[in-house]
């Protein structure tokens, strides 16, 4: 019985901080509410351990869960947000705070692709006016530019101007051609684009490529840079530097003189976009808790969403370039207001050692939401360790399971970033109308996300990643392995009967991948800010980030290189390593938050022996009946172990004992 005695030795500290714990009472201006609730605020340090030569599964597990509840129990922010409310006034205002800007975003980030529509130019050849003013602009095209076999004009060629009068140039006609000496004229074009503003054609038609490529980039160095100075500075600042990075450099757009400025500003906003995007969610995961957190960046991304139709709609309606970003982009400006309206995550404040400002946060959280925080409660909110947490970004790399998130985590974007542009960019090669290959995309991945929400619901935030992966990865691996269809595209390897045009067949398919890739995009935002500790939850976003932008840019370069076996060998390659490494990653759902390393890793490692041990169920969830469990279950293990060893020596006496009878006969 000694293993009893030192647990209830053990337990009898326990018991009488039990009884000693105070009655917190909550008020509200209309009534008063009263909830009973035990604090042990030294509990972490006294953990129930099993003896070492126990080893039964059940109480491993069973002894997980009484710390998982002790930790639980001991999280004062926790308790503290459970005071204020979970889902309140304030937590809703929040929301709605973080929706508008996703409506900006969408605009900004694929604007892009109405500024480069389809233009027929032909050379300026306004020299002839000069001899004859009054001839009509068909005539003008007639005697100043050379044809094509099939008897168009030709584009990037016109004939030597001459010092000619216009009845010998009719007689004679003209012999010598030369490439464009004064520019292009756009006769056929109903809209002003870049195409026509700054010339980019023949020869300039890779401009294109080019801002994609600088838009991709600026994604790629924000994502590591604002992410590193959202952990640095705070949530606050840095969305406040997003928004007015899209003030400058995403409404500034329209009065750019130069296509090289274009870029420029193109490379500043794509960053101001990832800024936004990785602190917003870090703001709401650290606000919100349970479902309402999903619940929450789902709804964000499905602005997102709402903000592509509403760039197709403007772009469809004005004809100017600089004035679609001067419509789009002028909502920005009543975003000034958040600099008074927008909260700072309390949690960030409580790890930098702003335990003032922290209180002062909750407070008015709590009185926005008619409730009331005890003093008592309050007070005990504290730096974890007693001092101000610090970290870097060379923990993801000597923090193993850091480490491991951040590489699984990485080959995942990568795949839906590879996946998505690439099926962006074969939905063009289809020559279906610009305005519908965003709309109905938009349309589409407003019910993609919402089914999210029934996803984590039910099967939880792996598997969630897993199915909508696995199908995104799986709709953009056929698209390149069937033959394009369009222009006598056919299924030669099939029967007669299927050999029919695929061109429906691959824009459905398109959509269908684009639909599963935007709620694994949604599940990966969700999954990945509850799998990082806050002390380091932006950084570990924006190192993500990079693989996406990375898989962009290697679906940019691989498509370009007309090879039909590399596209489909890197889509293989990238989604299998991506759907097996994340079968390594433990569950979050219903998990709290990890805030620092130590706690980040204590609890990983937790969850991590959970996915290889049996599951046991706890019908009662409080500790007293957990507690109850493992004493039980130790009791009866020692009382066997006893009975054991006195029947043992039993066997042995009575053993001597006719040894000693027989020497004796």
């Amino acid at each position: 019985m000694a293993i009893l005695h030192r647990l209830l030795i053990r337990e009898k500290p326990r018991s009488g901080r039990h009884t000693s714990s105070g009655v917190i009472t909550l008020a509200t201006e209309n009534n008063c509410k009263v909830k009973q609730r035990h604090h042990h605020p030294s509990e972490t340090s006294n953990q129930l351990e099993i003896p070492e030569h126990i080893h039964s599964p059940s109480l491993e597990m069973l002894l997980r869960r009484l710390r998982a509840m002790e930790a639980q129990q001991d999280d004062k922010f926790a308790s503290i947000l459970d005071v204020v409310g979970e889902f309140g006034t304030f937590q809703r205002r929040l929301v709605v705070l973080t929706f508008i800007p996703n409506i900006l975003l969408a605009f900004f980030m694929f604007a892009d692709i109405f500024m480069f529509t389809a233009q027929k130019p032909y050379c300026n050849t306004s020299w002839i006016l000069a001899i004859n003013p009054n001839l009509s602009e068909a005539e003008q095209l007639n005697l100043t530019l050379p044809r094509e076999p099939n008897g168009s004009f030709q584009t990037c060629l016109m004939y030597l101007p001459v010092a000619w009068d216009l009845d010998s140039i009719i007689q004679f006609g003209l012999n010598y051609t030369v490439s464009c000496q004064d520019g292009w004229i756009y006769p056929e074009t109903k809209k002003r684009s870049l195409v026509n503003e700054f010339d980019l054609v023949c020869g300039k038609e890779s401009n294109m490529e080019g801002v994609q490529t600088m838009f991709l980039a600026g994604l790629l160095i924000g994502s590591l840079i604002f992410g590193f100075l959202s952990d640095k500075l705070g949530r606050y600042p840095t969305i406040l530097m997003s928004l007015l990075g899209l003030i400058i450099f995403g409404f500034g757009a329209a009065f750019v003189n130069t296509f090289h400025q274009y870029l420029f500003f193109r490379f500043v906003v794509s960053q101001a976009l990832v800024c936004y995007a990785i602190s917003s969610v870090c703001l709401a995961t650290e606000w919100l808790v349970g479902q309402h957190r999903a619940h929450a960046i789902i709804l964000e991304h499905c602005f997102f969403s709402m903000g592509v139709m509403f760039l197709t709609g403007l772009a469809y309606i004005l004809p100017h370039w600089r004035l679609l970003f001067l419509v789009g982009g002028a909502p920005v400006f009543p975003l000034i207001s958040y600099i008074w309206m927008l909260p700072e995550s309390p949690r960030w404040l409580m790890l930098k050692g702003k335990l003032e400002a922290a209180k002062r946060v909750l407070c008015y959280a709590a009185n926005v939401n008619e409730k009331t925080i005890p003093l008592s409660l309050l007070d005990k909110l504290q730096l974890p360790g007693k001092k101000v947490t610090k970290a870097s970004v060379l923990d993801f790399y000597n923090n193993r399971h850091l480490r491991k998130v951040t590489l699984v985590m990485g080959c995942v974007w990568f795949t839906v970033g590879y996946s998505y542009f690439t099926m962006s960019l074969k939905l063009k090669d289809f020559g279906v109308n610009i305005n519908l290959t965003q709309v109905v995309p938009g349309l589409m991945e407003v019910p993609a996300r919402l089914c999210c929400i029934f996803l984590l619901e039910q099967i939880g935030r792996k598997w969630s990643l897993i199915v909508t992966l696995f199908q995104g990865s799986l709709m953009c691996l056929l698209i390149l392995i069937l033959p394009p269809g369009g222009e006598g595209g056919r299924l030669r390897w099939a029967a007669h009967y299927l050999a029919i045009e695929l061109k429906s067949m691959m824009v459905l398919m398109i959509v269908l991948g684009e639909f599963s890739l935007a709620a694994s995009a949604s599940v990966f935002f969700i999954y990945t800010a509850e799998l990082l500790p806050t002390v380091l939850r932006a950084t570990g976003l924006g190192l993500v980030s990079l693989a996406w932008a990375a898989g962009a840019i290697s679906s940019l370069v691989v498509i370009q290189q007309k090879l039909t076996f590399l596209p489909i060998f890197l889509c293989c390659i990238s989604a299998f390593l991506a759907l097996f490494l994340c079968f390594l990653l433990p569950e979050t759902k219903d998990q709290p938050l990890s805030d620092t390393l130590e706690h980040y890793s204590l609890q990983m490692r937790n969850l991590a022996e959970e996915l290889f041990t049996k599951e046991v169920v706890v019908d009662d969830g409080t500790v007293e009946v957990t507690k109850n469990t493992i004493l039980n279950s130790m009791i009866q293990k020692s009382d066997f172990d006893i009975l054991s060893n006195v029947s043992l020596q039993d066997a042995s006496l009575q053993g001597r004992g006719e040894e000693t009878d027989l020497l004796n006969n």
